[in-house]
């Protein structure tokens, strides 16, 4: 099991990117452990968690917020843990969410670290220190930017991945691509999902290779000031629409990344939104939507990305190349209209 490092502004954390979550013994104490997952990754995987005190989760997006948390650290504290206790979330993006959350108000702060399950934790919703909750159609409105101590990758987790979670997480992907790499686009054109689902070392590269473009963009901007900010588009509107339609997250990811490349062609002549739209469809996600306009503005508007009348968009000057652009709200709100 080989660990790469990577240091942030204040902290650092150990990633583990071929390993197992048989190698937790090596990484931390049993004793002092508490591992969170769902109750869909404890039936398929019951025998992985066997000598660590567990505690389950429903499944799903829904169950992201207040209630849940409440329910985690009353389990916690018959579990009489401590200062010196350890979470480590296993499972996908809404674990890992909660779990760095708990883990950053019990006793105002422990250690934790995730074992994610997923595609879409494995290349993005594990990697950067956001933990949060939702509320109401409010996603990830309160939490707390705290990077985990270890990442432990075991794609073992795949083998009973459903297939909508696959194509869930190539949204992220192909985000990663489009912001920040045209060589990973051009790769994403030439292969399809069944390639990538069948192919282990295929897959294992492009796991690694996403979460090291998200890596170096969060070492440069942890706390989000600058280039951290690339890493939302598509996520504006994606936002806006995911809880209230219940959509997966990477259903919502790609309508906001098709309205994200419209925007571009109108504000910056981007003109490879026929691209965006071809490859999007050929890993099964969609890239339409009949929704209330007005509705999805009035959710919007209340983006952390919103600075005042403004908000930071993220656009596209091509594949490859984003840029941060500042719009006033009521142009968002005209542009939106418009299509």
């Amino acid at each position: 099991m080989e660990k790469q490092t990577y240091k942030f502004s204040n902290s650092s954390t150990d990633f583990y990117f071929d390993g197992s979550i048989n190698d937790l013994k090596d990484i931390v104490d049993s004793k002092y452990t508490i591992i969170i997952t769902d109750e869909n990754i404890y039936k398929a995987h019951t025998a992985k968690f066997k000598g660590y005190k567990t505690i389950t989760i429903p499944a799903g997006e829904k169950n992201k917020v207040q209630k849940t948390v409440d329910t985690i650290i009353t389990k916690m504290i018959g579990f009489e843990a401590d200062r010196r206790s350890f979470i480590v979330g296993v499972g996908g993006g809404v674990v890992t969410d909660i779990a760095g959350y708990v883990a950053s108000i019990y006793m105002r702060g422990i250690r934790f670290g995730f074992v994610p399950t997923s595609l879409l934790g494995l290349v993005d919703a594990s990697i950067g220190g956001k933990n949060g909750i939702d509320v109401g159609v409010y996603k990830n409105i309160v939490g707390f930017t705290k990077q985990p101590s270890f990442i432990l990758h075991d794609l073992s987790f795949l083998d009973t991945l459903p297939k909508v979670e696959w194509i869930n997480g190539f949204a992220e992907i192909i985000k990663h691509a489009c912001i920040q790499d045209a060589d990973l686009f051009k790769d994403l054109q030439k292969n399809d999902l069944e390639f990538y689902m069948k192919n282990k070392e295929a897959i294992s590269a492009l796991i690694q290779l996403n979460a090291q473009i998200k890596l170096n963009v969060v070492q440069h901007d942890e706390f989000e000031k600058a280039e951290r900010r690339l890493l939302n588009f598509c996520h504006t509107l994606g936002h806006a629409l995911e809880n209230q339609y219940k959509l997966m997250h990477g259903q919502a990811v790609s309508i906001g990344m098709v309205y994200a490349g419209y925007i571009s062609e109108k504000l910056l002549r981007f003109k490879q939104v026929p691209q965006i739209k071809e490859v999007l469809e050929k890993y099964g996600l969609p890239i339409a939507l009949e929704f209330d306009k007005q509705k999805a503005y009035d959710v919007l508007k209340m983006d952390k990305k919103r600075d005042r009348n403004e908000i930071n968009y993220i656009l596209l000057n091509k594949i490859g190349k984003a840029s941060i652009e500042s719009i006033t709200l009521s142009q968002v709100e005209k542009i939106i209209g418009a299509f």
